[in-house]
């Protein structure tokens, strides 16, 4: 059995091609879609805003860690695609940026260890 690391998951991308009923949807929904849903999910958040110009998602995602941070955002992007096709919006290519949350070194700043002078 190997051993799952849960990944932090950026997807990014660019509007393209919108419909009419699309960008009416997208410019409808801005309000919930804004800093204040920036949450990372299984299911992931989508954010932008009212110029309609950049996406994007954020995801947890929870794999294998032999697989690496390359699967894991490989895994976003496609949730990513899968979500915009679905809902007619167009876009350009998705890119990613991975965070292991299992080996990120936390720096905590102003804390003494004990003992220390």
């Amino acid at each position: 059995m190997s051993t799952q690391h849960t990944y932090r998951v950026i997807v990014r991308g660019t509007w393209d091609g919108l419909t009419d009923a699309a960008r009416t949807r997208l410019l409808a929904e801005v309000d919930s879609h804004g800093l204040s849903a920036m949450r990372f999910t299984e299911e992931g958040t989508l954010t932008y805003d009212r110029v309609l110009k950049h996406f994007s998602f954020r995801y947890v995602v929870v794999s294998d860690a032999a697989d690496g941070e390359e699967m894991a955002g490989a895994i976003a992007e496609d949730r990513a695609e899968t979500y915009l096709d679905g809902q007619g919006y167009g876009h350009g290519p998705l890119r990613s940026t991975v965070t292991d949350m299992d080996t990120m070194k936390v720096n905590y700043k102003g804390r003494r260890t004990p003992g220390a002078a």
